[in-house]
């Protein structure tokens, strides 16, 4: 009995690690992708849109990031529905749902204000200016696409959740603890943005996000967290020049 019991737990591990590295190829291959499939998908845009290139491109970006990050969702939603167990990190009773709701939104504010923390201590030691431009360029394509707003707050951070939270850190926190699967999920989780100058900034979103994970035992905390950030960057972000405008206005006026 003792020696079945074993097997089918040993079986059920093997399993988890096969679940976690398919999620973890498919967003590889979601971010590789492009690569060979943008020229195409644009040429399809121009011919089915008549629009010139320049024009077209801005579409074309927008809804290869949509669909990519949906597709890559998708994928990943299946394959983690067919192993129930994927999501037993912990051992343990879980949060309850509303303090998994009030953590998320707690989360979002302690996210914020370690971006703060760590926008002053580049500019203090690094010398490094506010403002990423990766934001930058994919707000900028927001503008151009509507649709990608919809892999910025929705389709990105959920995916980007189970890759890094679950399967980088939730795999490295049953073997070790805490900070050593939240630093380097966190390191990862940085890196993926290619946004170099600001590493800092992205790795404390990470380790923030590892913590809210680990502090409820439910993923969705963290997910709560970080499409809140998004959707309150992009908000901002898209919406500035005419907060600015309004806010001139308002001191002419004053």
């Amino acid at each position: 009995m003792e020696r079945i019991l074993i097997v089918t737990n040993s079986q059920k591990i093997s399993k988890h690690k096969k679940t976690a590295l398919y999620v973890l190829l498919i967003y590889i291959l979601m971010q590789i992708s492009g690569r060979w499939l943008v020229r195409p998908f644009h040429k399809l845009v121009m011919s089915t849109t008549g629009l010139p290139s320049e024009q077209a491109a801005p579409l074309t970006q927008g809804w290869y990031i949509a669909l990519s990050f949906a597709i890559a969702l998708i994928l990943s939603l299946i394959l983690t529905s067919r192993d129930k167990a994927f999501w037993d990190v912990y051992q343990g009773k879980k949060e309850t749902i509303p303090l998994t709701i009030m953590w998320g939104i707690i989360g979002f504010f302690l996210v914020f204000f370690g971006q703060m923390i760590g926008a002053a201590i580049e500019m203090a030691i690094f010398g490094i200016q506010g403002g990423s431009q990766n934001t930058a360029d994919i707000v900028a394509i927001a503008k151009g696409a509507p649709i990608a707003i919809l892999a910025i707050v929705v389709f990105g951070p959920i995916l980007e959740e189970f890759v890094f939270r679950r399967v980088i850190f939730g795999s490295l926190v049953q073997t070790t603890n805490f900070w050593v699967a939240g630093i380097v999920s966190a390191i990862f989780f940085a890196l993926i943005h290619f946004d170099f100058s600001h590493i800092l900034l992205y790795t404390i979103c990470g380790l923030i996000f590892a913590f809210l994970y680990h502090k409820t035992k439910r993923i969705w905390t963290s997910i709560i967290a970080h499409v809140m950030l998004n959707g309150f960057v992009t908000l901002v972000q898209l919406y500035a020049e005419p907060l600015q405008k309004f806010l001139e206005e308002l001191e002419k006026m004053q």
